[in-house]
């Protein structure tokens, strides 16, 4: 019985541990080829090769990405990307009803709803022992942009007067919605034991990009409704309803690079 329960939990281990990351000796990323880091947020490779134009996509599921080489051959336009999805736009305001009945106020417009804030990038750390760009690697780590409010809806007409009532005020606007906030950039962290100053070639043959997202617009305020017309006494127009705010800007992640 002991034999079977360790066996068991030798071998949840070991699924474990495959599961954990992915182990291979060499990895070629052929020309416009996207492979996409699934299921794990680690991948160790002894040789990694990136040809022109290829991309690896890493997994945005997992807040903290690493790539283990140690070696590393990379082409020209070459990718690294793990930048936050933009935010939904929130949903505009209903307009109010219109009233077609006399001497009725118009119904006020619905309120909008807010955008959805963009989501982080990802973090990614990656660990070489040595590194040769031929052409140029990009790291794509940018927050997602925040959603638009929503626009408030439209008040609705009032109705109109007749001689024994007056006529029917316009419905207020809805309000327009705030903005989703922008998503944080990542975090980059590159360690290559055996390249010279990667200062040197920033910018040029290694660019990172891990700006925060823009924050969303607020939504318009929603128009107030018509006053509806009388031969007693005309209704008033419909207040607008408040402007939505605009978001804040994602915070912009940093970039370390060191040789220990």
């Amino acid at each position: 019985m002991f034999r079977i329960v360790a066996l068991i939990s030798l071998l949840v281990l070991f699924v474990s541990l495959s599961e954990a990351q992915i182990r291979v000796t060499k990895l070629v990323v052929e020309p416009k080829e996207q492979y996409r880091i699934m299921t794990t947020d680690i991948m160790v490779v002894d040789t990694l090769v990136m040809r022109d134009s290829s991309s690896i996509i890493l997994n945005p599921l997992k807040k903290d990405n690493f790539i283990h080489a140690k070696f590393a051959y990379i082409g020209s336009g070459c990718t690294i990307t793990g930048h936050g999805r933009n935010g939904l736009h929130g949903k505009h305001g209903e307009s109010g009803q219109t009233q077609s009945a006399p001497c009725r106020n118009g119904l006020p417009g619905k309120d909008a709803l807010p955008g959805e804030h963009g989501k982080d990038a990802v973090n990614l750390s990656f660990y070489l022992t040595n590194l040769r760009i031929s052409g140029s690697l990009v790291i794509n780590l940018n927050g997602g942009d925040g959603g638009n409010g929503g626009d408030g809806g439209r008040g609705g007409d009032g109705g109109s007067g007749t001689r024994v009532c007056p006529a029917g005020d316009g419905g207020i606007g809805g309000n327009g919605a705030a903005g989703g906030d922008g998503g944080r950039g990542g975090v980059v962290n590159i360690n290559c034991k055996q390249c010279s100053d990667l200062h040197l070639i920033m910018g040029n043959k290694l660019s990172v990009k891990n700006y925060g997202g823009f924050g969303g617009l607020g939504g318009d305020a929603g128009m107030g409704g018509q006053a509806g017309l009388g031969p007693v006494r005309d209704g008033k127009n419909g207040q607008r309803g408040n402007e939505g705010q605009r978001a804040a800007q994602g915070k912009t992640g940093t970039v370390n690079l060191s040789r220990e």
